[in-house]
């Protein structure tokens, strides 16, 4: 069925160009509502923890109610959010540093640009509206195609911007966030806010500009920027004090017009230490809130973690989210995971259960992420071929995480381990003994003996088994 619509859309291509089709009937017939994508995939259902049919959910029940103490009670894809990365699921083509290109999508074989991307989009409609997700993310440039000049650029982006609109009212879908691709292009060799170039600057300025624009059109809840090439190679040549100095301007003229145009999502800003460059500027959740605090723009942002990205800088994805919470600065989660015997992003999907609950813990104790979600920012392995492979690949993601949450939430009702935890600085339940040094002092030499000699247990693996008691 899809080989005969894109059939028919190349001979109206072809009859349009010479003047025997009209170009409104090109766009109008192509690609229409009546291509099915994944004609062999219905509508993924919960069947319950014994379910054998990959192709059904065994923990997510999207409308369950799950109750978590002191924070109220959601169903669970209020507590989940769940959001389809559109860039990885309908433009990853299977091809690494090492080899070409491995899939062979249905909605990859338009009549032209144009015409492939109003195909990836609708696939994209029907997967979410099969899946079951809510909502959806993107980069503009995995939407529509880059022109010869960024006004065509921009109109092309606009035109595919007006058919997601469409989609998004008839399946009740929405936009997680947006982005701007601003590192794959060779003007963003040296980067883009940090590029030495005044022009790339201004370049990637009015392409932000663009990004959030669409965003806002398309009602996003936030707006995520990730510096790929935003760091350094090496500091040879590098004038480091410049690049933060442009880099923070940067960020707080977008601020400046997401306020402008009334938008009222949440920036948020997504670290990585590495990979692109040799170093960047956003290396961890603690390097951007102190970013963040020295620009005077904690109040303007939030942050996104990827866990991928957290296990890269050398910390586990629950402590970035923690460091992010604590300074409630944790907007958004990009759920992936990196494989432990790779050294680089392998952007995998989590199905470690026992991970999801730590994870979910972080989430739950505050309250949730809301605006935010949990982005689906994985992709196939390079040798699953089959359109089928991406809803498996998100059922096991999202069961992994709807079985964290029921974890988490059990943990946090029963208060087993948060009793355990205030109980080691019970010592403190007055506050601080002094205020200054000097009356720490006068209570450290007023102490019967040295601490030391009866300094109470941590009992790590006490606390291991009662998370065991629920993972």
């Amino acid at each position: 069925k899809v080989l005969l619509a894109v059939l028919g859309c190349v001979w109206l291509a072809l009859a349009a160009s010479v003047g025997h089709a009209a170009p409104s009937e090109v766009n109008g017939t192509c690609g229409d509502d009546d291509v099915t994508f994944f004609p062999n995939v219905a509508k993924i259902k919960y069947e319950g923890p014994d379910s054998r049919d990959p192709m059904s959910f065994r923990y997510y029940n999207a409308d369950e109610e799950i109750c978590v103490a002191g924070k109220g009670c959601k169903k669970m894809r209020d507590w989940l959010r769940f959001s389809v990365a559109f860039w990885h699921t309908f433009r990853g083509d299977g091809s690494d540093p090492f080899g070409s290109p491995t899939k062979l999508w249905p909605w990859d074989e338009g009549a032209d640009e144009m015409q492939t991307a109003r195909l990836r989009m609708k696939a994209n409609f029907e997967f979410l509206d099969k899946l079951g997700v809510d909502y959806w993310c993107f980069h503009d440039r995995d939407i529509a195609p880059e022109a010869a000049t960024l006004k065509e650029t921009n109109a092309n982006l606009f035109e595919i911007v007006e058919l997601a609109k469409e989609l998004n009212a008839k399946y009740d879908k929405k936009v997680l966030w947006g982005t701007a691709q601003l590192f794959k292009h060779r003007r963003y060799a040296h980067g883009a806010a940090t590029s030495p170039d005044a022009r790339v600057f201004a370049y990637a300025a009015a392409q932000v500009k663009a990004a959030m624009d669409a965003t806002h059109a398309l009602g996003g809840e936030n707006y995520v920027f990730w510096g790929g090439r935003e760091g350094y190679q090496s500091l040879l040549n590098t004038d480091l004090a410049k690049e933060l100095e442009n880099l923070g301007a940067f960020m707080r003229m977008a601020a400046e017009y997401k306020e402008s145009i009334g938008f009222g999502g949440t920036l948020l800003i997504e670290p990585k230490p590495q990979e692109p460059t040799k170093h960047q500027y956003d290396w961890d959740v603690a390097t951007t809130a102190n970013f963040l605090h020295n620009n005077g723009l904690t109040t303007k942002y939030k942050v996104n973690v990827e866990c991928n990205h957290a296990t890269l800088s050398g910390h586990s994805c629950e402590h970035e989210l923690q460091v992010a919470s604590i300074q409630g600065l944790l907007g958004n989660v990009d759920i992936n995971t990196g494989d432990p015997q790779i050294g680089w992003d392998t952007d995998q999907f989590l199905t470690d259960a026992a991970e999801a609950t730590r994870l979910m813990l972080v989430i739950l104790s505050q309250g949730g992420l809301q605006p935010g979600g949990l982005n689906f920012d994985a992709k196939l392995r390079r040798e699953s071929l089959d359109p089928e492979d991406l809803f498996f690949a998100h059922i096991s993601g999202m069961d992994a995480m709807a079985r964290g949450l029921r974890q988490a939430a059990a943990i946090i009702n029963d208060g087993l381990l948060a009793k355990f935890v205030s109980g080691r600085y019970k010592s403190f339940e007055g506050g601080l003994p002094g205020q200054t040094f000097q009356e720490l002092e006068k209570l450290a030499f007023s102490l019967p003996s040295d601490p030391g000699g009866d300094i109470e247990s941590a009992q790590q693996e006490k606390a291991e088994i009662l998370f065991s008691f629920y993972t």
